[in-house]
């Protein structure tokens, strides 16, 4: 197969450039992008490939027979067609603006238009220094590349919306970080992610020419993301004999706010924590970018945050997700006041936000629970505790130290039956639980859960679902393979010595997080008590 991509880069070809062609760290106005060349590294070294989306972009699935391809996605080489730039944004940050921020380690090599018209931007995650580096030096080192790695294609398979990777490329070079900012400042391998998506547009790129009064430049970046990521919203003003106005724009934020909110409930049905939700990490998409100090949930806790920087104030943590999407949109709102010109249109956007949100976490937990779609929009509240079947399993899950996944897994095989005893109903749930010894969990504790066991029990009954239809609908809906931190850890100690194989092997078992996988159960344990406060494991710091 040829490596000869078609690339089509409209994004440079459409909207203005810097005109400064040297690349050194500086204030950008009044354009979109820079053009910069990605710097050369020493050795690069393929660790890791996604067939998918070697197959999505029109590269061979098999990247053996052509030993180019390291040179090429480490940044060496570009090929005829790329038109390399780094792109100018700025962002709210911990909920403080912080103006210029930008692609300071992630170069565009350029868009590639399949036969099937649809558009793949291809992005180096470490690839050297832009305009927009700031005082970083433009690089990724290993660890960080192959959670971003994993993650991306994990979350695909699990129906996330997300941007993809493509590949994982050792660079042969070490990179200095002080990963948790404490005076420890050390040597690692270096790599780069080349990471795919039809754009990787944010709320950020929106806000930059908002606050410094560039309103023309807002207009055309708008109207580009517009036509060319949403043409559909084109048809309509056509249809209507209308270019581009107000209303098109209103409209436009309104999907961004749908896309969000699927986005975020998706996130919350599988226990993922983007740990760093500022608004320059926001995709217009709608797709989860930037993947830096995220996690898993293990045991259940809404206050849990795996990012050490937000330790003190837990702004981004798993509970607060949807609050802090609903704030970045505001933000994002703001951005596009000055196009549509009043409030009310995004009044409107906000409240699909809402909608949106709440059908699609109700949707998701009748899956979850093995229940018929919620009629009305509501989970009913029993009526002997007055709370609502979902909000009921929380309270389960957060009243001793229980994972997760396991849990909501294990409930397929919680008997229904009126007559099962106790230690029936409670049996399937015991691997869940992070107690030594889970039958000395409070009496508190086993009541709640007993309590709500024999209600659902009762709901399901009440339903006569076909028992093999609702197992099916709640495997589904309960993936038994995540990308837990410490499997992370562990692909990335073992690559740090030398040896990939685990990252090809956690690659292979997310891709199918919902299948029994006999020879992978391993992979399907929670975490255990070596990694509870193991770095890596349980916080991880925003350095790459």
């Amino acid at each position: 197969m040829s490596l000869d991509l078609p690339f089509d880069n409209s994004f440079t070809h459409e909207l203005p450039a810097d005109p400064e062609p040297d690349n050194f760290r500086r204030a950008v106005h009044g354009a979109c992008y820079s053009r910069v060349q990605p710097t050369p590294v020493a050795a690069p070294t393929l660790l890791a490939w996604s067939p998918e989306v070697a197959r999505l972009v029109g590269l061979p699935e098999d990247p053996q027979a052509h030993p180019e391809l390291a040179q090429i996605l480490s940044g060496n080489q570009v090929l005829p067609g790329m038109d390399p730039y780094a792109a100018c944004y700025g962002g709210h940050q911990f909920g403080n603006w912080a103006d210029q921020l930008g692609d300071g380690r992630a170069i565009t090599l350029g868009e590639v238009l399949t036969p099937s018209k649809q558009r793949w931007e291809l992005q180096l995650k470490g690839a050297g220094p832009t305009p927009y580096s700031r005082r970083g030096d433009g690089r990724a080192v290993l660890r960080s590349s192959v959670r971003e790695f994993l993650c991306s294609e994990a979350m695909h398979h699990l129906g996330v919306p997300t941007t993809r990777a493509l590949s994982l490329v050792g660079t042969g070079d070490e990179v200095v970080r002080d990963m948790f900012y404490d005076g420890n400042a050390k040597p690692e391998p270096g790599a780069i992610v080349c990471r795919v998506a039809p754009s990787f547009l944010r709320f950020g790129n929106f806000e930059l020419p908002m606050a410094r009064g560039e309103h023309e430049l807002l207009r055309q970046l708008a109207d580009y993301a517009i036509t060319t990521h949403f043409p559909e919203l084109l048809s309509q003003a056509n249809d209507a004999g209308q270019s581009i106005s107000a209303s098109t724009y209103a409209a436009w934020f309104t999907q961004v706010c749908q896309r969000t909110a699927t986005m975020v409930a998706e996130w919350m049905r599988v226990g993922f924590v983007h740990g760093v939700m500022n608004t320059d990490n926001m995709s217009v998409l709608g797709l989860t970018i930037d993947y830096g100090p995220y996690g898993w949930i293990d045991n259940y806790d809404p206050d849990w945050t795996p990012n050490t920087t937000d330790a003190a104030g837990r702004r981004y943590r798993f509970g607060n997700q949807p609050r802090i999407a609903m704030w970045n949109l505001v933000k994002f709102a703001n951005a596009l006041h000055p196009l549509v010109g009043s409030v009310e249109p995004f009044e409107d956007g906000m409240r699909a936000f809402s909608d949106t949100l709440g059908q699609h976490t109700l949707a998701s937990f009748a899956a979850k629970l093995g229940l018929e779609p919620f009629a009305g929009d509501e989970d009913p509240e029993d009526p002997r505790s007055g709370v609502s079947l979902a909000n009921q399993s929380m309270r389960v899950l957060g009243s001793t130290p229980t994972d997760m996944t396991i849990f909501y897994r294990a409930l397929a095989d919680v008997p229904v039956q009126a007559n099962a005893s106790d230690d029936e109903l409670l049996a399937p749930l015991w691997a869940a639980y992070y107690e030594a010894d889970p039958s000395t969990i409070t009496p508190a504790t086993r009541s709640l859960t007993l309590a709500w066991l024999r209600q659902l029990g009762e709901r399901v009954r009440g339903e006569a679902i076909e028992p093999a239809h609702r197992r099916a609908r709640m495997h589904a809906a309960n993936p038994k393979y995540v990308l837990r931190n410490y499997l992370a850890q562990l692909a990335i100690d073992k690559a740090e010595a030398g040896d990939p194989s685990l990252i090809h092997e956690l690659l292979e078992v997310m891709r199918h997080p919902y299948a029994e996988q006999p020879t992978h159960e391993q992979h399907a344990a929670k975490r255990p008590d070596w990694a509870k406060d193991r770095a890596g494991c349980s916080m991880l710091s925003c350095s790459s």
